[in-house]
């Protein structure tokens, strides 16, 4: 006989990270996972949007997907239960390294290694993106930081938020993509799509036209930074339609930022609040109403009918 017992994933203390406390620490595992993002780059199938590189989020960190190489398929994770970067092939060979105070050129010098040791040999390129002032992976000693109890509070808001953002994707039966985890970026993240193409951006590098390609409704999970002094959920809407920073949206607290043209929903309103769940579903819900709504979406063809 099966339970009906469960735990529902409103109930759970979120914890608090202040971004001015982890800074040091957020810089130095963006690099991290920069280099096992850059390998899945090299490796997998050129998919439309670049979903085929994003990690996946797992039962202990984040992962990226099976990738080919030679005879065999490896993936790489990042384990923030045990603090350790696991690289598995499907032979049967596990390499690991800790996760702990380094450099970014030191652990890059281990990574490298470890794969080698594996058999994969594979060459990224080693400048980070995405990022203020990069440096090379290679010559990285000034980002050396690892808290691992910060790390700890940032995956287990990973966890929620990826419960959270799975349950808001279900009920869109349009193209939408999974729930995964932008290494360049360094955020969660869930897009629906109308199933129209979007004007070409003038001046798009690369990354950028593909990524917008087709008019979409975005909404994910980021640390903070770029001006925003905090964690925070974002939405947005590519190509954005006119009235839509003036849009309603709910509960209250969120905001839109006239530079990111995105509203923001700061992370410590979520967790402050009684129903942190139903408070973030809100606001993921009334802003893709407004991306939707404004943009004219076929809303009846795209959306899960409740009967």
């Amino acid at each position: 006989m099966s339970s009906n017992i469960e735990q529902p994933v409103s109930l759970i203390d979120l914890p608090p990270l202040p971004l001015a406390e982890w800074q040091s620490t957020y810089d130095t595992l963006h690099m991290w996972t920069q280099m096992a993002g850059k390998v899945a780059l090299q490796q997998c199938p050129n998919i439309n949007h670049y979903w085929g590189v994003a990690f996946q989020v797992t039962a202990y960190g984040l992962t990226t997907v099976p990738m080919p190489y030679g005879n065999f398929t490896f993936e790489i994770g990042f384990d923030f239960v045990d603090h350790k970067l696991v690289i598995a092939t499907s032979r049967g060979d596990i390499r690991e390294l800790k996760l702990e105070p380094q450099t970014v050129a030191e652990f890059y010098k281990k990574f490298m290694g470890a794969l080698h040791e594996l058999g994969i040999d594979v060459h990224i390129y080693t400048m980070p993106v995405e990022f203020p002032n990069p440096i090379r992976f290679d010559q990285d000693v000034v980002h050396a930081s690892y808290d691992a109890d910060a790390v700890g509070r940032f995956w287990q808001i990973l966890q929620w938020s990826d419960a959270v953002f799975r349950e808001f994707r279900a009920g869109f039966i349009g193209k939408a993509s999974p729930v995964h985890f932008f290494w360049g970026s360094f955020d969660l993240a869930v897009t629906r799509f109308s199933g129209r193409p979007a004007p070409p951006r003038p001046g798009a590098d690369a990354v950028t036209a593909e990524a917008y390609s087709h008019e979409v409704s975005s909404a994910g999970f980021w640390p903070g930074g770029s001006g925003v002094d905090g964690a925070a959920y974002y939405s947005y809407a590519a190509p954005e339609p006119p009235g839509f920073s003036q849009y309603k949206v709910q509960p209250a607290g969120p905001f839109y930022h006239p530079e990111l043209h995105e509203f923001l929903l700061m992370y410590d309103d979520v967790r402050r609040s009684s129903l942190p769940k139903d408070h973030l579903m809100q606001f993921l819900q009334t802003t893709y109403d407004a991306a939707a709504t404004l943009g004219k979406w076929d809303r009846q063809a795209l959306e899960r009918q409740v009967a």
